[in-house]
């Protein structure tokens, strides 16, 4: 009597259970109730993630947004510490200030050895015109002494100043282009003098960036989905504060099976029904096909196995429809997502679009 009752105890459960698989089957695979050119499939309402990180290590010094706020796109949600970039740009603008003093002295040594390059010039004018007065003397003197009208000894003087005025110039003109060569190197030291500041103000730029770039900022307009850090923490480059949700860019990721989805259009019309607000139909258009099979079998033989091949299908929202629904818009939500596949396919009364006013 134990043995029969337990034996109809398990073939009752076996019941169940094949009873509630084919209704699961039967619920997801039902289109006796669509007309044709319309299929359906069971999908999730989902939205692009954004993390705002921080972009160097530091610590969080406050966050301004707390979980399920709604933010804008560049509304500071965040700042990290910035003293330690806040010193820096000090140290940067004393370099600029050290460096552009030294463009103001290696200016002014350019100019000095430009005076001294005239005072040379002049120097080097001088001497030629000795040496040509000397060299005239010595004309003279040589004419005279050999007529006998002056002495030897005047002439020998008169040569020996010749050299002298010579050798003059020749220092001059060494003297000259020394200067040349100072106004050379002085030139030099203002490129140089130069570079340093542009160089500091490129550094005073950068440090300037990263100050600004620890005012984090939501880069798109979303919902605060929750907190990875909080105030106080440290975190590294790169390391998240914030996780948003993009509610511009929501969508439901559904599958069709491999002989429905070849017949899958980019643009198709769509028809979303969520469990949660089953009298709401919400229109979309179709954004992606994947061209890779889900829950592909190892081995596909028969006909049966190769109806086991899924592909995921994206039906996007339009972004203008969200804005205005902005803050009904919640992702997770489980639904169903009717897919127009015959563009001469009518929707059928209960597929019109119907949205909350």
């Amino acid at each position: 009597m134990q043995s029969s009752q337990k034996t109809w105890a398990i073939r009752g459960v076996i019941a169940v259970a094949a009873v509630a698989g084919g209704l699961s089957l039967w619920h997801m695979t039902r289109s006796d109730d669509l007309p044709d050119g319309i299929v359906s499939g069971n999908g999730r309402i989902e939205a692009v993630e954004i993390d705002v990180s921080a972009k160097a290590p530091g610590r969080i010094r406050d966050i301004l947004v707390d979980e399920g706020a709604f933010v804008k796109a560049g509304q500071v949600v965040a700042h990290m510490d910035s003293d330690v970039l806040n010193a820096q740009k000090m140290e940067a603008l004393a370099q600029l200030a050290q460096a552009q003093n030294g463009v103001q002295i290696a200016e002014s040594q350019v100019a000095q050895q430009q005076s001294n390059r005239a005072a040379a010039l002049a120097g080097v004018r001088q001497r030629e015109a000795e040496l040509g007065a000397a060299r005239k003397r010595l004309a003279r003197s040589t004419t005279l002494a050999r007529e006998g009208a002056t002495a030897v000894q005047e002439r020998d003087d008169n040569e020996a100043q010749v050299d002298g005025a010579a050798a003059a110039v020749e220092a001059a003109r060494a003297q000259l282009a020394a200067v040349g060569a100072a106004i050379t190197t002085a030139r030099n030291q203002v490129i140089g003098a130069r570079s340093q500041v542009d160089a500091a103000r490129a550094t005073i730029e950068r440090i300037e960036a990263d100050i600004r770039d620890s005012d984090l900022k939501a880069p798109t307009a979303g919902r605060v989905q929750y907190r990875v850090a909080q105030p106080g923490e440290v975190v590294g480059g790169g390391g998240r504060v914030l996780n948003l949700v993009n509610l511009g860019d929501v969508y439901m990721t559904f599958f069709l099976p491999e002989t429905v989805a070849g017949r899958v259009a980019l643009g198709s019309d769509v028809r979303i029904v969520l469990d949660a607000a089953p009298d709401r139909v919400i229109p979309a258009k179709v954004s992606f096909v994947a061209d890779v099979a889900q829950f592909t079998p190892k081995t596909v033989e028969t006909e049966s196995e190769r109806q086991k091949l899924m592909f995921r299908v994206k039906a996007q929202i339009d972004r203008k429809l969200l804005e205005r629904y902005i803050t009904q818009v919640k992702t997770g939500l489980p639904g169903v997502a009717y897919v127009k596949v015959a563009p001469s396919a009518e929707w059928p009364a209960n597929l019109a679009v119907n949205l909350p006013r």
